[in-house]
């Protein structure tokens, strides 16, 4: 298969699956327990029906919006994912240009494997930087400074990975960062040379924005979970958040909101959006979809703050049902990740395309011509 013939998210997710090792696959792939959010995460859409209108002026479609006080082309923006450099050798670089040329906002990892001083050169389009709180409480502080000197737009903080969730595929497959070969990990490496010469003959793996902070994860292999037990903060709470907001000053969402009690307190530390989210499955198993959970909190703080819905969006109708519920924008992390490591800038752009298309054709079929015009109207629960 070639990028050519990836007409969806799942040809996107095979094509990718063929081009890198099996641990990496995984790692994308995969999330806690049993998977049951995971799976949640998606199937939960297809409870929603789409109530169109016909006879309507459908000629001119807009699908900009505004982001965090940043106008953009599209509701969908890149959420923060880590360690791009793993699934392609030009990694964030990719990812950030891809989201530039569609005119996207853009998010980086604090675990990203290029820097935040790269990125704030290389696009001029809206970015933020999401980040943790450290154990070393210094290094949060100094991110945040970093931020400020590289002109990045917006701030975030994940608050869902105190403790890393018990990701089991990353244990049966051996996935470290940086790869380490292992009896466990070794086949799947071997499967994939193309892989493995780009990735020897590239620049050596490093977390860029840690760097002289720790060793682990860059030159030290481990696994992600260790990773996060040992570096993250479980000390973590809202006047940290707020402390957070007060040092960026100026646009700052909190990610990993998946209670109205969580969204209110969001909006009482000032934060100017939520991302309603529960890393992708990756964390507690059993949670809600983000998209079961919108209604409510919409309700409860609707228009006192921006909503992002993030985890499980496919489609360019998944996006237009979030909108319709009451989000103002959603992300997405595996989609994106799948391009990347099915052919590069490429491969995200193609990505990126078929959302593109897919919103502007199904609101064409709705009959709105602006995204201003979605609301519950639109939207039915089976």
């Amino acid at each position: 298969m070639q990028l050519k013939n990836c007409h969806n998210y799942a040809d996107f997710r095979s094509l990718a699956r063929s081009r890198i090792p099996s641990p990496l696959f995984h790692y994308i792939d995969g999330g806690a327990d049993d998977e049951y959010t995971l799976e949640r995460n998606t199937k939960a859409f297809e409870e929603y029906y789409l109530i169109p209108n016909g006879l309507s002026d459908v000629a001119n479609i807009d699908t900009s919006t505004t982001i965090l006080g940043q106008k953009v082309s599209s509701p969908l923006f890149l959420a923060p994912t880590g360690m791009s450099r793993l699934f392609h050798h030009d990694g964030e670089r990719a990812t950030s240009l891809a989201a530039e040329k569609f005119g996207q906002y853009y998010s980086l990892s604090t675990l990203s494997s290029v820097s935040i001083e790269e990125i704030g050169d290389l696009i001029d389009t809206p970015k933020m930087l999401q980040i943790y709180i450290h154990k070393d409480r210094g290094l949060t502080y100094e991110l945040i400074e970093r931020c400020k000197k590289a002109k990045f737009s917006s701030l975030c903080l994940t608050i869902d990975t105190i403790v890393a969730g018990n990701r089991e595929r990353d244990l049966r497959t051996g996935m470290t960062m940086p790869p380490r070969f292992t009896p466990s990990s070794l086949l799947g490496f071997v499967m994939r040379p193309r892989w493995v010469l780009n990735y020897f003959t590239h620049e050596a793996f490093k977390l860029a924005n840690l760097e002289g902070k720790t060793e682990k994860g860059s030159k030290e292999s481990l696994s992600v979970i260790d990773y996060i037990n040992s570096q993250f903060d479980t000390n973590l709470c809202w006047e940290d958040a707020q402390k957070a907001i007060e040092a960026w000053g100026g646009p700052f969402a909190i990610k990993g909101v998946m209670s109205v009690e969580d969204a209110k307190r969001s909006v009482d530390i000032g934060a100017t959006a939520i991302m309603v989210s529960n890393h992708g499955g990756r964390q507690l198993d059993f949670s809600p979809a983000p998209v079961d959970l919108l209604s409510d909190i919409v309700d409860a703080v609707g228009g006192k703050i921006e909503i992002i819905c993030d985890g499980g969006i496919r489609r360019g109708t998944d996006v237009l049902k979030a909108l319709a519920l009451g989000a103002d924008a959603c992300s997405i992390g595996r989609p994106y990740l799948y391009g990347l490591a099915a052919g590069g800038q490429a491969g995200v752009e193609a990505v990126l395309s078929k959302f593109e298309s897919e919103i502007k054709r199904n609101m064409m079929l709705l009959g709105i011509n602006k995204l201003s015009q979605l609301d519950r109207s639109k939207v039915r629960k089976r």
